[in-house]
């Protein structure tokens, strides 16, 4: 948490009494929120608690219903269409919005490019762009590609274009959804150097233990409805999760129930190859969780890619039930009992355009047709199942899956990975984006489908989610394992030993285990 910002500094952006209908369908009520010069100031809450329409209305994208903003202590409204960062307020987005062929001097001026004249000025944009990233202590070439880039190094070109801009409020949604350890905490140096210089920050994640770190002030939605701001001085991570879902988190994890040390065999991988890893080898049990962890490209979406058939393994089997797993296409595991639920649900995972039922029995289609036809009452069966056995919350099962929150849309893409019955199940970042309320159901429901006997693979870069899932977790590093850990093993330090190099192991015979 940074030093905190006096309560007689005035606000430079406020929400008043702000409500918000869409149709005859209200989702904001009477909120009232502000942020002061030097402040990070959190918004956190469910997914569907009312945050993005909030921070859309604080950046002018959505105007309020009534209710009114003020800025610099005067009301104003704000225009739309991203035009708001002229007056200072810019949004960094989740997904970032960079144009990946152009340079990074290009991308900081694009749309207010420095002219003389009918020409433009590239020598004086790139060295703008130099004194910025400077200023940042950054160390990016200014005539670099974006693409080219880390995902990091994009945050920062993100910034260095709000900077450019003369930010006087950056709002930041998700800002560390996809960076490492390493990666935020540089990150956070530079939010603490805006800060300083009088720059608000407005800041949106699930990560709570980010928010305890860097946040000033938190204010917390619940369904529409502001329940409280508070300094972060006075809160904990458990007392910000039970405001957030208004009720008991101690039994975020299920109790593990171990499974039958003589159950079948469902998956056996030995010494697979493919691109980014090598000799991978283990056994996956019946009622088993096998958790997947390590830093960032370490490898462990790149074993699950191999496995199902997204990617040709160089090296190595794969048998599942005991019968050779050749896969050269994911439909073959699919029809296998092997099902792959990606961590891209918006690029590789979901229809955005399309309803609930379209998505959910894309991957199914052969199961609900009749005489040669597709059978839209048995589709429509299986979203009412779905949507009960995962809580899918949608006000009309027609609506645009792109319009569901991160947290319905994620328990949405469950319902399709088990709409095929697999008895092996391989989850990629199963939480990612989802708020601590919905994690809790995916979680329990991730044991009740082992406690069903389903084998269940789960790769997440949070710890704390591997080590309360996993009855056994294989440690990744460098395209390679590092160890396999069971019982009192399975730590937070104990893995990081294991991901950073400082310990060896992962011989065949413990794999198997």
């Amino acid at each position: 948490m940074s030093d905190a910002v006096s309560t007689s500094v005035p606000a430079i952006l406020s929400a008043n009494r702000i409500s918000k209908s869409f149709g005859d369908i209200p989702v904001l009520f009477s909120i009232d929120f502000d942020i002061r010069p030097g402040e990070v100031h959190a918004i956190i809450g469910e997914n569907g608690a009312g945050k993005s329409t909030l921070i859309k209305i604080l950046s002018g994208i959505e105007q309020p219903t009534s209710g009114s903003i003020t800025y610099d202590g005067k009301t104003v409204v704000l225009p739309p269409n991203g035009q708001a960062a002229a007056m200072g307020i810019v949004v960094i987005h989740q997904e970032l919005l960079l144009a990946e062929h152009l340079s990074v001097a290009d991308s900081i001026f694009l749309g207010r490019e420095l002219r003389s004249g009918p020409f433009l000025q590239l020598k004086e944009m790139r060295e703008k762009t130099r004194e910025i990233l400077a200023a940042l202590d950054v160390n990016i070439d200014p005539d670099a590609r974006i693409n080219t880039l880390s995902v990091a190094d994009k945050q920062m070109v993100e910034i260095a274009k709000a900077i450019s801009r003369d930010a006087r409020v950056i709002i930041m949604d998700e800002p560390t959804a996809v960076l490492s350890v390493a990666e935020t905490k540089t990150f956070f140096e530079q939010i603490r150097r805006l800060t300083a210089k009088g720059v608000a920050v407005i800041f949106i994640s699930h990560k709570l233990d980010e928010i305890m770190e860097l946040a000033d002030r938190v204010t917390v939605l619940r369904d529409g409805q502001l329940i409280a701001t508070v300094g972060t001085e006075n809160l904990t991570p458990d007392s910000i999760a039970q405001m957030m879902v208004g009720r008991e988190l101690s039994n975020l994890y299920p109790p593990k129930h171990e499974p039958d040390v003589d159950a079948e065999v469902l998956l056996s991988v030995r010494g697979l190859s493919a691109p980014g890893i090598s000799d991978i080898s283990f056994d996956l049990r019946r009622g088993e969780i096998l958790g997947f962890a390590g830093l960032i490209g370490s490898g462990r979406t790149a074993v699950a890619e191999a496995v199902v058939g997204l990617t040709r393994k160089t090296a190595g089997t794969v048998t599942v039930r005991g019968a050779p797993a050749d896969y050269t296409h994911v439909a073959q595991s699919l029809d296998a009992g092997l099902a792959y639920m990606t961590k891209d649900r918006k690029g590789r995972g979901l229809l955005l355009n399309a309803g609930l039922q379209p998505n959910l029995t894309l991957l199914t289609l052969k199961k609900h047709m009749k005489y040669g036809f597709l059978d839209g009452r048995s589709e429509e069966q299986a979203l009412d199942r779905a949507v009960r056995r995962f809580d899918v919350r949608a006000r009309d099962p027609s609506v645009a899956v792109g319009k569901l929150s991160g947290g319905n849309q994620q328990k949405l893409m469950l319902g399709k990975t088990m709409e095929s019955d697999p008895d092996i199940v391989i989850m990629d970042e199963p939480t990612r984006g989802i708020d601590v309320g919905t994690k809790q159901q995916i979680y329990h429901i991730i044991a009740a489908l082992a406690a069903e006997g389903k084998a269940i693979i789960v790769i997440s870069s949070e710890m704390q989610e591997v080590i309360g899932l996993s009855h056994r977790v294989v440690v990744m590093r460098q395209g390679r394992m590092a160890g396999v850990l069971e019982g009192a093993e399975i730590s937070e330090a104990e893995i990081m030993r294991y991901a950073a190099g400082i310990k060896q192991g992962g011989e065949n015979d413990r794999l198997s285990a």
